[in-house]
């Protein structure tokens, strides 16, 4: 809903995810949205990480772990190395370990990061190290394919969906990805006309 402007993505997630969550929950929810609002106008991995943690507290545990991983590739640890050092702070076998937000977000952005732009990588490489897989691999492909665009998605991945989303939301069932697609369009142009 926010292209190109992670401040008010940030502010939207903020505000759905309040109803639940409390602190890096919500943190979360608000660095995942920020980072989708850069993608699309930023093609650097690194700089949309940033700019998603730019709008959650500097002193969350959220940017600190984040900014553990994004140290990590900087000094060209190697992504078995990321996911060691992940390891090394959380157990899976935990059950709050393996869907806390600060673990699952780590993996999203080594995902990101030891992706290399290939979307198959990338979403392999958010499911492999385990914790919550379905929601990493949706998070990361979501990011990427917002910056990589419709056009240069992998036929193989996108071909068996057959333009076809199914959800549990009352009046949307089924439905298809483009028409979802435009209606968010629009609802875009509308709420920037009535911000005017």
């Amino acid at each position: 809903m926010n292209p190109g402007d992670p401040a008010r993505a940030a502010e939207f997630a903020w505000r759905d995810a309040a109803i639940s969550h409390v602190k890096n929950g919500i943190y979360g929810e608000m660095w995942v949205a920020a980072m989708l609002a850069a993608a699309f106008v930023c093609d650097d991995i690194p700089t949309i990480i940033r700019a998603g943690l730019a709008q959650v507290p500097a002193q969350s545990r959220l940017t600190a772990n984040v900014t553990r991983i994004l140290d990590l590739r900087a000094a060209d640890a190697s992504y078995e190395d990321a996911v060691a050092d992940l390891r090394t702070r959380w157990d899976e076998t935990k059950a709050h370990d393996w869907c806390h937000t600060i673990s699952n977000a780590e993996i999203v952005a080594i995902a990101l990061l030891w992706g290399e732009y290939d979307f198959e990588k990338t979403i392999c490489r958010s499911v492999m190290p385990g914790f919550d897989t379905d929601c990493n691999g949706a998070t990361s492909g979501s990011v990427l394919g917002t910056l990589l665009g419709a056009d240069r998605l992998p036929a193989k991945w996108i071909a068996p969906l057959r333009d076809t989303l199914l959800t549990g939301v009352a009046g949307f069932h089924k439905v298809s990805i483009t028409q979802m697609a435009q209606e968010t369009v629009a609802l875009i142009a509308s709420t920037r006309v009535a911000a005017k």
